[in-house]
């Protein structure tokens, strides 16, 4: 495990690298704080991932229709593959997710050394992360998210143990930057600044910072000349409020007019009929994917041909908001949202089986409205 030592003018910052998920790391990072003596111990962790740690059974508090209502439904789930990913991973090695970091705050609050949590909201990186991607790089990552998570069960033992000497995280990241390559910026390097500045600002003469490893290298340059200001890196981008998102609607419309002024009623209707078909179909399609109730499958379809033509709306919040109303989650759902491991739990339990039914019901509802429009306009021309 990496242990580094940083010289800044008013303190000394001991750095030690872990892989999240190994033993070794853990006995290490006791032992460091041992050692050292440091005035403060900084984790690689927020104040929500702090509460998570110290309150497991936290899911009982979530309110899936708020989230919905919100549009967080795509970062909860993202939030739920990546634990997915760890606590897989770490049923491999032997080791919880964030047990180092746990070991860092007990050994620290066994000696009466302040802790200090130096890590970026994890609501804040995963929006920043999120807002920065294509609609098709999203679908991709969505994707290969959930692939990575069968990925672990094929992993051998050299494999395993070569995990063990690096940040599995970063290396989760890394991997899943190949398919959307703003996803390592938001994820990591950005991290590596906001971690580097809270680093440095922290009080006293000697301060051990527990990190992953993944992170070292970044921190290390970044400390030499920190950040002034960390607030930029806190802020959300606001989506873009353009025209661009009114194109296909008007498209969508200028079209199916066009066919009822020049091609008559029939055509115009033959029209409407495939805008329709196509909308409805492929929503329902996604909902049926996530096992979505019938009733839910139906509002998906019905909803899909309005929402397409209204940016603002979406047919997969009238459908995740039918699976709640319908299943009506209870707090064991809630708090078995800790425990799941795999693929198949994700479509068994109520709650991620919800925040499935919005994704793909939307992801539907895109793909029915980029095949209804060669096919429209092939109306138009063939008249």
């Amino acid at each position: 495990m990496p242990t580094e030592l940083v010289h800044l003018a008013d303190k000394d910052i001991i750095l030690v690298g872990t892989a999240h998920v190994s033993k070794t790391s853990i006995e290490e990072v006791e032992t460091s704080i041992r050692e050292h003596q440091p005035d403060t111990v900084a984790v690689e962790l927020c104040q929500n991932r702090y509460d998570v740690i110290k309150n497991p059974k936290r899911w009982q508090d979530t309110d899936i229709i708020k989230i919905i209502k919100e549009k967080k439904s795509a970062f909860l789930f993202a939030n739920l593959v990546m634990a997915s990913f760890q606590k897989r991973l770490g049923a491999k090695i032997g080791v919880r997710p964030g047990d180092e970091m746990r070991a860092a705050m007990e050994q620290a609050e066994g000696m009466d050394i302040p802790v200090s949590l130096v890590d970026r909201s994890v609501q804040i990186t995963l929006q920043r992360a999120w807002r920065s991607l294509s609609l098709w790089e999203k679908i991709k990552l969505i994707f290969t998210s959930l692939i990575s998570i069968f990925a672990v069960d094929d992993l051998n033992e050299d494999e395993i143990e070569k995990l063990k000497e690096k940040d599995v995280l970063t290396a989760a990241v890394e991997e899943m930057a190949k398919t959307a390559p703003t996803v390592k910026k938001v994820l990591i390097d950005e991290r590596d600044e906001y971690m580097a500045k809270k680093i440095s600002d922290i009080k006293g003469k000697k301060v051990l910072a527990v990190v992953g490893a993944g992170h070292m290298e970044g921190l290390i340059r970044h400390m030499q000349d920190p950040i002034e200001d960390i607030g930029m890196l806190e802020d959300v981008p606001v989506k873009k409020k353009g025209i661009w998102k009114w194109v296909i609607p008007i498209i969508i419309l200028v079209l199916v007019t066009s066919g009822f002024f020049f091609g008559g009623s029939d055509q115009g209707y033959e029209m409407l009929k495939w805008w329709l078909l196509s909308n409805a179909f492929f929503a329902a399609i996604g909902a049926m994917l996530a096992f979505g109730h019938p009733l839910t499958i139906l509002v998906a379809a019905l909803a899909s041909p309005i929402t397409s033509l209204n940016p603002t709306l979406a047919a997969g919040w009238f459908a995740g908001l039918s699976e709640a109303y319908l299943k009506k989650p209870r707090v064991s759902d809630f708090e078995s949202l800790q425990d799941i491991a795999s693929v198949k739990e994700f479509w068994s339990n109520p709650i991620t089986r919800i925040l499935l039914v919005v994704i793909f019901a939307n992801t539907g509802s895109s793909m029915g409205a980029f095949i209804a429009m060669p096919i429209l306009t092939k109306i138009v021309i063939t008249g």
